[in-house]
């Protein structure tokens, strides 16, 4: 088979290609750590809207980028990295905070998820809290960080105004969260709310997202 007809090339030249444009790559370098939506990217990059879709469309031909539909407000869309699309990709630039807050809307799933798998793979300090956070932690949480040999049995939901430092390096890890968050520098990741679907595979698919997130960010913050 001739160089220009072996598919594993072809897709891998397309990818360097897409990447070889400085704005794209420092697109992507943007999406390592949190998800953004395109008004967030031309803010952050100083593009117009229409430069803003051109890249993310060549982005998206090459599998490096995919939107979602925002959970809080629906007619917003986010911008996510598929990993899958980036072997070898991590993350170049250190973030420097003493302790990372996990935040979400109720506390009670993604986010005590997302700070149990923080200690477990970082010595930066964590925490979590919620915009308006249950009355109680998820019982599928749970049961999910069990499955996982983690335990949040003794965790309770806390108000984001109780838990938050100034020099803390802020997550939010659902839509509505960061959508009601005053701005500020933070990360976001659009992960879907397991507990709107109530099942243990809805919270799986949460848990192994969030894995993957921590396992990228962990060696960039000291």
């Amino acid at each position: 088979m001739s160089v220009d007809r072996n598919p594993d090339l072809v897709a891998r030249a397309r990818l360097h290609a897409a990447l070889g444009e400085p704005t794209r790559l420092a697109l992507v370098e943007l999406l390592l750590l949190g998800d953004a939506s395109p008004g967030e990217v031309g803010e952050a990059l100083g593009l117009a809207g229409n430069l803003v879709a051109h890249h993310v469309k060549a982005l998206e031909r090459v599998g490096v980028v995919e939107r979602s539909r925002s959970e809080g407000d629906h007619r917003r869309t986010y911008l996510r990295l598929r990993p899958a699309g980036l072997a070898g990709l991590v993350p170049t630039a250190a973030r420097h905070a003493p302790r990372v807050v996990f935040v979400c809307s109720r506390n009670s799933a993604r986010s005590q998820l997302a700070a149990a798998l923080w200690k477990r793979r970082s010595r930066v300090p964590a925490a979590s809290a919620g915009t308006d956070p249950a009355p109680r932690v998820h019982p599928l949480a749970v049961t999910t960080a069990r499955a996982h040999g983690l335990s949040l049995g003794r965790a309770g939901t806390s108000r984001v105004a109780d838990v938050l430092e100034p020099a803390d390096l802020v997550v939010a890890v659902c839509d509505s969260a960061h959508e009601d968050l005053p701005p500020g520098d933070r990360l976001h990741w659009s992960v879907p709310d397991p507990a709107a679907t109530g099942t243990r595979a809805a919270f799986d698919l949460a848990f192994a997202d969030l894995a993957a997130r921590v396992d990228r960010l962990a060696p960039a913050v000291r």
